[in-house]
């Protein structure tokens, strides 16, 4: 029986229907999309990317307001020391100022940096907004205009305006995202692991 066994497989291989052969590609079309130019010039997109400046702008601020008294005392500090010469290494009081500079310092860094996250959470957080109605938006536009791929702007070296549905893009966005917040929300923090009880 087994002599059988290759042409019987043949032969099937042969009668397989017509539809279980591999399916033709859609023919593609393309899109192409100026992300940049979206999450920059939407409506919602300017007020909250000028909100974010003010926050930038505030942050230069009290960097220098931290700044400047410390470095008006270090160099006072600084006068100080020359002033005093060698006694400046026994100088109580001036060794209490440089100790009282260096732990202010750590203090403002402290601060500036918190602030620095703060900025920096809250621009993330602005984009997490706009990506997240972007795509529905791209979604949307496909559809309409029968595009089978979307590709971004920046990832292609020339392309023909004609394929170029950025304005619809940007036109269906500003009617889902009308504003965005640029405040994010405060991180969560992990909660506290329970202990095990110990087995007797």
């Amino acid at each position: 029986m087994k002599k059988f066994l290759v042409p019987a497989l043949i032969g099937a291989a042969f009668a397989m229907p017509a539809g279980a052969a591999a399916q033709q590609l859609p023919s593609t079309a393309i899109g192409v999309v100026d992300i940049n130019q979206i999450q920059t010039t939407c409506t919602a997109c300017v007020t909250a990317r000028q909100q974010l400046q003010t926050q930038q702008q505030q942050l230069v601020q009290l960097r220098q307001s931290l700044q400047t008294p410390l470095t008006t005392e270090e160099n006072a500090i600084q006068a100080e020391a020359q002033r005093l010469g060698d006694a400046a290494r026994t100088n109580q009081a001036l060794q209490q100022r440089v100790t009282t500079l260096q732990q202010n310092a750590a203090n403002a860094n402290r601060q500036l940096a918190q602030q620095e996250q703060i900025v920096q959470r809250n621009a993330a957080y602005v984009l997490q907004q706009i990506n997240t109605q972007l795509s529905p938006a791209i979604d949307a536009v496909m559809a309409r205009r029968g595009a089978t791929v979307v590709m971004d702007a920046s990832q292609l070296l020339k392309h023909n305006p004609a394929i170029d549905i950025t304005a619809d893009v940007l036109a269906d966005l500003n009617a889902r995202l009308t504003t965005i917040a640029t405040v994010a929300p405060a991180p969560q923090q992990q909660p506290a692991q329970q202990q095990q009880p110990q087995g007797r």
